[in-house]
């Protein structure tokens, strides 16, 4: 998890802004095989199948790429120990593939990450002995190939592996493993496959509407330029996370909760596993993150703006209360905050029990001709609910009489074994960690990776947001950086720094 020191390929080609017209142009000028809704992992990953399976793929997102659910996760590729302990084995199996397959493609995206699970006298939820048979079925599930394998220890072996556990009631811990990963650069390295196999993307650009007359035809705006236009696509996928409820056509039926992170330095708060916290049958994570720690997440519903969403500091307190208690001498309080992230959960819609007992599977649902609502599921999944969809595009696109000549199209997905990006594309540009603080590295975001706001680079490609003290003074530098590249007035580096600043 050491960051990289030199940065990626030298930019080459035409500016950012020719780049978007190009992009603008292949959007509207030719009919699509596929339209997709919705910038996050789920439609990188349809994006990226759809490309190499041959089809003439379309991306639009409203906002920037990875900007809701999918830059603010906890990082975790896993199985899921709670969703194990609901019984929910046919999850936890898809997970625990699919987490291996992520390592497989993107290793630079994929850490083994050992989980040290203390238990105490005194919750019921969270028995050792149970425990202990769960990990080794954990290991299971992965085809017996986890990324190590579980163990359990005793009290004393758990307070020499994490120094600072709380001791008092402590009975002994399981050890197992899942992964960490970079999430939003996930996304961006999941849609920089689909463009070299020839999908056109597209952030800033908002869905407004779509008929279906002999395909489908939906108006657009592009929110950099306020132009409108308009997409021919035989098939659309609605894949927009929270806000697959609120589009035209869509049937998807969610429950929206939302989770918090904090970081805090890891000198405050230090671990070499990640640590599984309990309060009663809930969990939360202490995570190592190179010289940071993150801590989370809460699980509540929520009903508010899906655009803006903020972690309160009721909620810190309370995640900063739970690690307290595991690690008393920590002693944390709201100003060891370095940052903090709130996201949103768009889950399946139960109206019953507490949200974190709400299913994390997902659904894929055609009620009209050519229009597809892919729904719920988790990040770690993401690979498998894009190759789901796609599969049964191409089985309806083959089926309609201007159906593209089948010896065009690849039936089956590659997606699992072919991976994102050579070595030579993502060294210094894309890891766990931030990259190195350069102007090389600002140039290749606003060139390659579609960057168009302050808070594009500083948040979601790089995560300096999240990691690098003295964020002002860094982001004026990278303010200046990005004015020089393209082309803003004085006038429009202040509103981007004021933009930045307004981030919850």
């Amino acid at each position: 998890m050491n960051p990289e020191s030199k940065p990626g390929p030298p930019c080459t080609g035409a500016g950012p802004s020719a780049s978007r017209a190009r992009a603008i142009q292949g959007l509207t000028a030719h009919s699509l095989d596929v339209l997709i809704i919705g910038g996050g992992i789920v439609g990188a990953g349809i994006a990226r199948d759809a490309a190499m399976r041959g089809l003439k793929v379309g991306l639009v997102e409203q906002h920037d790429f990875a900007f809701g659910t999918s830059s603010r996760s906890s990082r975790l590729l896993h199985g899921g120990m709670r969703y194990l302990a609901q019984g929910r084995l046919g999850l936890v199996r898809q997970a625990s593939v699919e987490k291996k397959i992520v390592h497989k493609i993107a290793p630079h995206l994929a850490e083994p990450l050992p989980f040290l699970f203390p238990v105490y006298r005194g919750n019921p939820h969270w028995v050792l002995w149970q425990l202990k048979m769960g990990v080794k079925i954990y290991d299971l599930l992965c085809g017996g190939r986890n990324f190590g394998a579980s163990t359990w220890l005793s009290k004393k072996s758990a307070l020499q592996k994490i120094p600072g556990l709380a001791e008092s009631d402590l009975k002994g811990a399981v050890r197992y493993y899942d992964g960490f990963t970079n999430d939003a650069r996930l996304v961006l390295d999941t849609l920089r496959s689909a463009a070299k196999y020839g999908a056109t993307l597209l952030n800033y650009c908002r869905f407004r509407n779509a008929i279906n007359q002999n395909g489908w035809a939906a108006d657009v705006e592009d929110l950099v330029s306020g132009g409108a236009g308009g997409i021919r696509a035989h098939a659309v996928v609605n894949a927009t996370g929270p806000w697959a409820g609120g589009l035209p056509h869509s049937r998807v039926k969610l429950r929206i909760t939302k989770g918090v992170h904090v970081v805090v330095e890891r000198s405050r708060l230090s671990a070499e596993d990640a640590v599984v916290m309990t309060e009663g049958a809930r969990i939360l994570f202490v995570i190592p993150w190179g010289e940071r720690t993150i801590l989370g997440t809460t699980d509540t519903d929520y009903q508010g703006s899906l655009d803006r969403v903020e972690a309160e500091p009721e909620a810190i307190n309370y995640i900063l209360k739970v690690a307290n208690r595991f690690f008393p001498n920590a002693r944390l309080v709201p100003s060891d905050v370095l940052s903090s992230w709130a996201g949103l959960r768009p889950l399946l819609a139960d109206p019953d029990g507490k949200p974190s007992d709400i299913s994390r599977s997902h659904q894929i649902r055609s009620f009209e001709p050519g229009w597809w609502d892919v729904a719920g599921g988790k990040l770690t999944t993401y690979r498998l609910m894009a190759e789901e969809t796609v599969d049964l595009i191409v089985r309806w696109l083959q089926k309609q009489p201007d159906a593209k000549d089948p010896t065009a199209l690849r039936a089956q997905s590659r997606t699992a074994e072919e991976p994102l990006l050579p070595t030579s594309e993502t060294a210094g540009v894309s890891g766990l960690l931030p990259p190195a603080f350069e102007r090389r590295i600002v140039e290749h975001f606003c060139r390659n990776e579609w960057a168009v706001h302050l808070d594009d680079v500083f948040v979601r490609r790089t995560g300096w947001h999240h990691y690098l003290k003295k964020r002002k003074e860094v982001a004026q530098q990278v303010v200046d950086w990005m004015g020089e590249l393209l082309g803003w007035s004085s006038e429009q580096k202040a509103a981007e720094l004021k933009r930045y600043a307004n981030i919850p």
